[in-house]
């Protein structure tokens, strides 16, 4: 056989296989988040040496390694003055940090309440944000807005975008 049809054949035989055969395509799948746990119906319970400091209930709690993620939350901060307790249908507890969604009620033991659709608490700093819609009252006095920062340790409140309801007291004489 003469060398230059081998080498043709082979040639021929080598860009068939590159053109007519595809290599095997290998189907990419999404690596899905393994829980570590998870647990229906708890109560966590947080103690420093001072006493209880926070309260943490649940329907249904998924532990990952960064975070926990629960429906139907409810979280009482009794670290300050007043104790607060925030609820929502769900909820993500990471780093200090709650990010609270779905029928969010506030409620701090002095008569402070609002309602949202979405709120950040940093338990750290005890400062709830809320960038949604809001109505925050006390007694008889409402606010509504589209922005609230409020601040449980220092008893501060900022709003933008608000209109308020205010009863005014009348002076004594």
């Amino acid at each position: 056989m003469n060398i230059n049809i081998f080498f043709t054949v082979i040639s021929s035989i080598l860009f068939s296989i590159l053109f007519f055969l595809k290599p095997l395509e290998y189907q990419k799948t999404s690596h899905k988040e393994i829980a570590l746990f998870n647990i229906s119906t708890f109560t966590i319970y947080e103690f420093d040496k001072n006493g209880l400091v926070t309260i943490l209930n649940g329907e249904n709690g998924t532990r990952y390694n960064d975070r926990y993620e629960i429906k139907d939350v409810d979280f009482t901060d009794n670290s300050q003055k007043f104790i607060a307790n925030m609820q929502a249908n769900n909820g993500v507890y990471k780093n200090e940090i709650i990010n609270l969604d779905g029928n969010v009620i506030y409620i701090r033991e002095d008569g402070i309440n609002f309602k949202s659709q979405k709120a950040v608490y940093n338990t750290n700093t005890s400062i709830v944000k809320v960038d949604k819609k809001f109505t925050i009252n006390k007694n008889k006095n409402i606010i509504t807005g589209k922005s609230l920062v409020y601040n449980n340790k220092l008893n501060t409140t900022k709003f933008y975008n608000a209109r308020a309801t205010y009863q005014i007291k009348e002076g004594i004489k």
